[in-house]
């Protein structure tokens, strides 16, 4: 994610947090699933824009070059978090590849079609998390 602190510098020069971000990329885009899903965060909603480090028209346009999701967020009051999740939970396929079951919950899982997130229980038989 992007960090948002107050700059001491007025100059045009990348900030750290944007020079990371860019970083973190580059080595998803060399390592990851060519269909990764990738969304940069702009965390420090809450501050006013002239005490973030990073302006939003500089991460938007390097998210659009990027070809990656973007939204502003706030940690501190949780404010864009769920429309950023709900962002990605609509880029995910929903039929995925064949994978072979890991051991533990996610074969499971994926011979079960999903992960059910409505029960609202704990999940096993003595409370304890079926996972």
């Amino acid at each position: 994610s992007l960090s948002s602190l107050p700059s001491p510098s007025s100059t045009n020069k990348p900030q750290p947090s944007l020079l990371k971000a860019k970083s973190w990329i580059l080595e998803l885009q060399r390592q990851a699933d060519p269909q990764i899903i990738v969304c940069l965060a702009g965390n420090k909603l809450d501050l006013a824009s002239t005490q973030r480090a990073v302006t939003t028209e500089e991460a938007q346009a390097f998210a659009n070059a990027e070809n990656l999701l973007f939204f502003e967020v706030s940690a501190k009051s949780a404010e864009g978090v769920e429309g950023l999740f709900a962002a990605i939970a609509d880029k995910l396929p929903l039929d995925l590849p064949s994978v072979k079951p890991r051991a533990g919950g996610a074969g499971l899982a994926a011979r079960n079609g999903g992960v059910d997130l409505s029960s609202g229980g704990a999940g096993g038989a003595d409370g304890a998390c079926a996972c």
